[in-house]
């Protein structure tokens, strides 16, 4: 799937997405501690990739962290930027990120990693790592599942996967696994898991 595919998909349901998630009491108390814990506290840049309507960004700028969203959806952009006027926000791809070689704090990627096909999930990470500066940390948000898999999400199709082998190709990528927070299925929520890895120096 290409994620130009995904863009339109999340366009075509911004408005009501962003009633229904855009603010960050409607992300799980131990979702906001554990990125807060591992991105917080640390001087230079961080970037929420796919940051939607930009509310985890404005958490973090709200805990002191030098946050800027970054999302490939116009108006989650322009609704980040409406409701939280004192950050930075831009239109953007985790693909090909705008930014300079090892020059990045940290990278909180929450749940904006579900739509890649498992292909192309290297490629990404590798980018990530090209930006991250020696020891920077890199948070994340996964669906869960027994094997990788696509599944019907409402938006557009998205992968689960085993968190073991999601955390092997951190490590492929050079990433190492320092946490790791899981959560079992709750009511319409899917079973949920939650990667904080440290950028291997060399």
């Amino acid at each position: 799937m290409k994620m130009e595919e995904v863009r339109r998909a999340y366009a075509s349901v911004a408005e009501l997405y962003i009633e229904l998630f855009g603010t960050s009491q409607q992300v799980h108390a131990d979702d906001l501690a554990f990125i807060g814990r591992h991105l917080a506290g640390r001087p230079g840049t961080v970037l929420d990739l796919g940051c939607g309507p930009g509310h985890i960004t404005g958490y973090l700028r709200s805990l002191g962290v030098d946050a800027t969203g970054i999302d490939m959806v116009p108006e989650f952009i322009a609704h980040a930027r409406a409701a939280h006027p004192n950050g930075r926000y831009q239109l953007g791809s985790m693909e090909n990120l705008a930014v300079a070689n090892h020059s990045i704090a940290g990278i909180l990627a929450w749940g904006s990693l579900i739509h890649l096909p498992p292909e192309d999930l290297d490629g990404v990470l590798a980018e990530f790592r090209r930006v991250m500066a020696p020891a920077g940390t890199l948070v994340l948000g996964l669906f869960v599942g027994d094997e990788v898999a696509a599944f019907d999400h409402k938006v557009v199709t998205a992968y689960r996967w085993p968190v073991d082998e999601f955390s092997e190709r951190l490590a492929r990528a050079g990433f190492t696994e320092v946490e790791r927070l899981q959560r079992p299925s709750e009511g319409t929520h899917r079973p949920h898991a939650a990667i904080a890895a440290i950028a291997t120096v060399g």
